[in-house]
């Protein structure tokens, strides 16, 4: 099953509880974003490439951002809109892959949660940090997150107790090759008093951190930030 199937037949499903509390976790990102100075300065537009729910899109229009966001799964997108209220985001259905046709010259660009691993392959990561630093103006800012999967898991610790509560009880099972993590959701939930295995799935790019920083390096793009946040590794460049 490829990405965008996976999210439309079984993740977009249950994607929104699994992240947890909206607020929370959109305070969190706003927090990250006030702390490193993200501020609009010129043209105010940012795109949110996998913007899901709203997690980052809602923040950044907080802070005065036009917000192009942009996801492939309609389910989330709904959600999205749900969430956005008056603010001003505009949503599209898109692959995130066609960055360069969003906006001319935003001032930033984020591809946030793990949505880079989402490409089909490390040349597509390539060539898609390149177009997003080319669409970028000048002195605009990109920022990343994504796990770092530099560290195979193996045995047990492949099984990763994500989130559970009285209805759902959600695994994820990694397993790992030279350039691909497969990634498999197991999700339990109690349906009429009846629990139900719904399982799916997908590949991700086995990203590593040394390798995002180094592409991002190569086209110009100077680093300001890069730390874990939530388990996942968050880089914040400025173009020069």
């Amino acid at each position: 099953m490829n990405t965008k199937e996976h999210y439309d037949k079984h993740l977009g499903n249950f994607y929104s509880w699994m992240t947890g509390d909206f607020h929370i976790k959109a305070n969190e990102f706003k927090s990250l974003l006030t702390d490193n100075f993200v501020r609009p300065t010129s043209n105010k537009i940012a795109i949110d490439l996998g913007a899901g729910h709203g997690l980052q899109s809602i923040p950044l229009a907080e802070l005065g951002f036009q917000v192009l966001a942009v996801d492939f799964n309609q389910q989330l997108l709904d959600e999205l809109n749900v969430n956005a209220k008056n603010l001003h985001i505009t949503i599209i259905n898109d692959d995130i892959k066609n960055v360069e046709i969003f906006a001319d010259t935003p001032e930033l660009i984020i591809c946030c949660g793990d949505t880079l691993s989402h490409l089909d392959n490390k040349n597509e990561v390539k060539t898609f940090i390149e177009n997003s630093v080319k669409t970028l103006e000048k002195n605009g800012k990109i920022i990343l997150s994504f796990r770092d999967y530099s560290n195979k898991l193996t045995g047990i610790d492949r099984f990763i107790p994500v989130k559970s509560d009285d209805n759902k009880i959600l695994t994820c099972i990694l397993d790992y090759e030279d350039e691909f993590v497969y990634v498999t959701d197991l999700l339990h939930e109690r349906i009429d008093d009846v629990w139900q295995q719904k399982v799916s799935t997908y590949k991700k790019v086995r990203l590593l951190a040394s390798e995002v920083i180094e592409q991002l390096e190569a086209n110009g793009m100077i680093i300001n930030f890069n730390q874990i946040v939530n388990r996942l590794t968050t880089i914040l460049a400025s173009k020069e």
